[in-house]
């Protein structure tokens, strides 16, 4: 089949916001081997859960009075979780009892045996935010409660307006742009995996490594042959303008990492193939791949996604069947990393939207669901994870958990939307310091991180 260049670069995935950004960021920087920084090979994978997905019943008290708050504001219209059915646990540092969706089954194991963590009431601050500042117009995100918006503050951690680039992104910047595999992978499009200099790798969710780049009509027949030379001729000339040198290094990086995608490694551990499991199980491939490499990379950030939490309706079905597929990609995605001896190298961590209102939207199990809100819950898992405990900035009521109550200590309005605790930028920044970000890149790279204290929640490292 015949392909023509703006077709190749389409699908070799290896993006960036302009071809012009990565020639000049190239020539700014020295082209360096991400072995260079840091001991030992470490990996983020973020979960971005589409949609904003509802925390109030993901994560829910279980002591009695703590679910009679629950049940007495999200029972009567049947959005409730039944008591009866919650995966009881004990977070560490609060000593009463709460309990997961019950379709966490499959994550629950984890939280007991200290490889998952959640993170409570997170969302973009520009900074700390009580009640009475928020109701006095203290400075709040650009965009509030808006879904593109939202996702990205999450993905870029800047709350005041738009980014060009990504935490992940400039995270993976600071590793230079290191020849063959990029340090960033996307499984999904989105703000998280582009930086000033980094051009993330895009691949499919599914299909053999070995393929996912491979050049048609280019086989060994005398018109390929000539078709291949006129092509690397081409990536040869008019190397004057920045825009061209950048379009050609582009292509002469995708054919070659086309070229060293030459196995498809195997994983023993059996995912569900559903969407996200898919994607985990993809980016357990690329990471056995990356372990299998001459000159392996020693820092890797993925990026995949699950849509459909936007549930102003039919939530509980809705929510439950989601969740079940998180847990069981996670969880398989977990013991992959046990497979390859590389549980404590690799965490993975969950964004959303936003968090949805504790007030229900409508009522009966079909129409009722939950509108858009701000602080949410999230998960942590992996071997190096100081699971079984929640983790944040305590709220006025002294826990990182906050008050359900409508028009409460923690509520915006009327409707139970939660003013976090913590910051995205909190959250993100470690995840960076475990990741070994050099500390004085640190607030460059999250530059509100200097309005918030601590800057460090604790769960890594």
């Amino acid at each position: 089949m015949k392909m023509t260049r703006r077709e190749f670069l389409r699908r070799s995935g290896c993006g960036i916001g302009t071809a012009a950004a990565l020639a000049a960021g190239i020539e700014r920087f020295t082209l360096v081997n991400a072995m260079a920084q840091g001991a030992g090979y470490k990996a983020l994978v973020c979960v971005f859960l589409g949609g904003g997905n509802d925390g109030n019943n993901m994560v829910i008290p279980a002591d009695t009075t703590g679910y009679g708050a629950y049940a007495a504001v999200r029972g009567s219209a049947q959005l409730a979780i039944a008591q009866g059915s919650l995966l009881p646990i004990t977070p560490r540092s609060l000593g009463m009892p709460f309990g997961f969706h019950p379709s966490l089954l499959a994550l629950h194991p984890l939280f007991d045996s200290g490889n998952l963590a959640v993170v409570c009431n997170v969302g973009p601050l520009v900074e700390p935010l009580t009640k009475e500042t928020y109701m006095s117009g203290g400075p709040r995100p650009y965009q509030l409660f808006s879904h593109s918006d939202q996702i990205a503050q999450w993905q870029t951690s800047v709350s005041t307006g738009p980014s060009p680039t990504g935490w992940g992104g400039r995270i993976a910047d600071t590793y230079g742009v290191p020849p063959g595999l990029p340090v960033v992978t996307a499984l999904a499009g989105g703000a998280f995996t582009r930086g000033q200099i980094t051009s993330p790798l895009s691949v499919a969710a599914t299909g053999a490594l070995n393929t996912l780049l491979a050049l048609n009509g280019f086989a060994t027949g005398s018109a390929e042959a000539v078709r291949r030379q006129t092509m690397d001729f081409l990536r040869t000339v008019d190397r004057e303008s920045a825009l061209v040198r950048a379009t050609q290094d582009i292509t002469s990086n995708a054919v070659s990492l086309g070229q060293s995608l030459n196995v498809d490694p195997v994983i023993a551990t059996t995912f569900p193939n559903t969407t996200l499991g898919n994607q985990l199980r993809q980016i357990a491939k690329l990471i056995r791949f990356n372990s299998m490499s001459a000159a392996p990379l020693s820092r890797q950030i993925f990026f995949c996604s699950l849509g459909g939490f936007d549930n102003h309706q039919g939530q509980v079905g809705a929510q439950s069947g989601l969740l079940t597929q998180v847990a069981q990609a996670m969880k398989a995605f977990y013991d992959s990393t046990v497979e390859m001896n590389l549980a404590p190298n690799v965490t993975t961590f969950t964004l959303s939207d936003f968090g949805r209102t504790f007030q229900p939207a409508g009522s009966g199990m079909a129409n009722v669901g939950s509108d858009h809100a701000w602080g949410n819950h999230h998960l942590v898992m992996g071997g190096s994870v100081f699971g079984g405990d929640f983790y944040g900035v305590p709220g006025k009521n002294g826990t990182v958990f906050p008050t359900l109550e409508l028009r409460g200590p923690d509520d915006t309005d009327t409707r139970g939307r939660w003013i976090p605790t913590s910051s995205v930028d909190q959250y993100a920044a470690t995840f960076a310091r475990w990741f070994d970000v050099d500390p004085g890149q640190i607030n460059t790279i999250f530059p509100q991180l200097r309005n918030f204290s601590p800057s460090h929640l604790g769960f890594l490292p």
